[in-house]
């Protein structure tokens, strides 16, 4: 369990870098003072542009990743692989870097399931193009594609059974941090993706 306890503590460390804050402030701007003052890629694009926005994506995905393939690499099993990937996505969510403050985790939620359950991820990240592509709205994306997440790993993921809880709370971690947007959208008022701070 000391294993266990300390590849959570690593995850959440590689989690709460904040990419988009590192990136946006090597161009002189606060990232929490412009557009919707949230830390992931979406706002990066609006503030910053496209190639800041990429290299926050990548930065985040890859958070997930790497903290999912140490768990692998070092044999720990489905159960603590997908512990060790929450742990990633709360670090992202409440960045000890930040005050305990941070994104929604979409992309540190998509790093995860690249290496967790990557059958499941490229339905996931499908049908967020399709979603995000139609409406133009990221945070519907998010929500369509992470809330068929559980539905996602039993149909395609031979190993459903065994990572079923994990994708719940993944799936509850995703829609909790997007109350906000989910009452903008009801409102009309959520910004479209590219859509300038």
């Amino acid at each position: 369990m000391i294993k266990i306890s300390l590849l959570l503590i690593i995850a959440f460390i590689l989690g709460s870098i904040p990419f988009g804050i590192i990136i946006a402030k090597a161009k002189g701007v606060d990232l929490k003072k412009v557009g919707s003052r949230n830390i992931g890629a979406t706002n990066v694009l609006r503030s910053l542009g496209r190639w800041p926005a990429a290299l926050t994506l990548l930065g985040d995905i890859l958070k997930g990743a790497v903290a999912v393939a140490i768990g692998r690499y070092l044999g720990v099993g489905p159960l603590y692989e997908g512990l060790i990937g929450i742990s990633a996505i709360l670090g992202h969510n409440f960045s000890i870097f930040l005050g305990c403050k941070g994104g929604k985790g979409v992309a540190t939620s998509f790093g995860v399931l690249l290496i967790y359950t990557p059958q499941a991820a490229v339905i996931t990240l499908l049908l967020w193009l399709l979603v995000a592509f139609f409406t133009k709205y990221s945070s519907l994306g998010a929500i369509v594609a992470f809330g068929l997440f559980p539905v996602n790993i039993l149909l395609f993921d031979p190993d459903s059974k065994g990572k079923l809880p994990i994708a719940i709370i993944i799936t509850m971690l995703i829609l909790i941090r997007h109350r906000d947007n989910i009452q903008k959208l009801m409102k009309g008022t959520e910004r479209k993706i590219g859509e300038r701070a």
